[in-house]
């Protein structure tokens, strides 16, 4: 049944589960991450790649899709997975997160986000109804509520009106009609303040929604105040609903927020670092553009499997970084979803396996955040 959630194994030493959830493109294994698709692709992706690798969900952007191509060519190409060719499930962000990241752009009121486009300038509208409609024209199988993403630092009186205005959004949102199938989620806010975290988790699930995400975290925040954020969201969220953090994907993190409850996590990461030159292996990050891989005849990653790997020497990849062609930034970013696929196969293994604890002591100890973040 479609938005069902089933938790298949809880673990004895913390808050980490095993889950299906069930949507209407598909199962989706939890804990999952799900690669980043904003503009109707994975950047160097096809989707028959992301299949090929694993991945069953990815994320598209509501603020952008509405800019380009437009809704006038996603209805008339039948929404987003006809549109791109994808078969599996899709989450989309209401666009939130531009609230955000366009603040110079944008003007916040009861009844939405009035936007200047960053492609021509001209003004929007993006309230809960029209962040809805956007989504139920997408036809994504997941939609997020409209919220605003608080920034960091934020003062106190500031996040109280911005958490206001996002739980109104939130009920207008839960009200607005939807495509066949499509769930919604409800978003956590509330900053670095815990009362307002705990405020925010618990309206929100006397409003009711298909599952909850934890909003307003890694907008540079300190490690530990990113943590805080999820434990003060989570621990209100009912147990029977998934449990999605927004916008995390350095590993200890995402390893951290799955023994503390959630089950749901994306981030540009292993494509934007890949497009950047760096890769992801189980021994840390490697910055294939750096000299000392010039004339390194050996894979990206030691027994990694991916295609990359399979055929392709750092040397020669390394060479295509620098004069700038783009099968360089495809074969990284080839390699960093696959190695983003295989951990979170190995978590869940963990869990099911009883073995969590150990897989979590071994990620903090092969990882660092400083090292993530160089």
């Amino acid at each position: 049944m479609i938005g069902t959630f089933e938790i298949i194994k809880q673990d004895k030493t913390s808050a980490a589960r095993r889950g299906r959830l069930q949507t209407a493109h598909g199962m989706i294994e939890t804990p999952v991450f799900m690669p980043v698709g904003t503009q109707a692709t994975v950047k160097a992706m096809s989707p028959a790649e992301l299949e090929e690798l694993g991945c069953r969900v990815i994320l598209g952007n509501t603020y952008h899709l509405n800019s380009r191509p437009g809704m006038e060519i996603m209805e008339a190409c039948g929404g987003l997975h006809r549109f791109m060719g994808w078969n599996h499930s899709i989450l989309t962000d209401s666009g939130g997160f531009q609230v955000f990241s366009l603040a110079k752009l944008r003007k916040m009121s009861r009844e939405g986000v009035e936007f200047q486009s960053h492609v021509d300038g001209s003004r929007h509208l993006l309230g809960p109804r029209e962040a809805m409609n956007i989504q139920r024209i997408i036809g994504s199988d997941i939609a997020m509520c409209l919220d605003e993403c608080m920034p960091y630092p934020c003062d106190r009186p500031y996040a109280e009106a911005s958490l206001d205005r996002t739980l109104q959004w939130a009920g207008d949102c839960r009200a607005q009609p939807r495509a066949e199938g499509q769930m919604v989620f409800g978003i956590v806010q509330g900053g670095v303040y815990r009362d307002l975290r705990e405020k925010s988790a618990k309206e929100l699930v006397e409003i009711g929604f298909d599952g909850y995400a934890i909003g307003g975290v890694s907008v540079g925040e300190p490690a530990d105040l990113l943590i805080q954020g999820v434990d003060d969201g989570v621990r209100f969220l009912p147990p029977e609903r998934p449990r999605y953090l927004m916008g995390v994907g350095v590993l200890t993190q995402i390893v951290e927020s799955v023994a503390r409850g959630v089950d749901m996590f994306d981030c540009v990461m292993p494509t934007r670092y890949a497009r950047n030159g760096t890769a992801f292996t189980m021994e840390g990050p490697v910055p294939i553009k750096a000299a000392r891989y010039k004339l390194d005849q050996g894979p990206i990653e030691r027994d990694c499997d991916c295609y990359a790997c399979r055929h392709f020497s750092r040397a020669y990849i390394r060479h295509l970084l620098n004069v700038n062609e783009i099968l360089g930034a495809r074969l990284l970013t080839i390699h960093n979803i696959h190695r983003y696929m295989r951990f979170m196969e190995q978590l869940r293994a963990s869990i099911e396996e009883g073995a969590f604890e150990a897989f979590r002591t071994e990620t903090n100890q092969r990882y660092s955040l400083q090292a993530i973040q160089a």
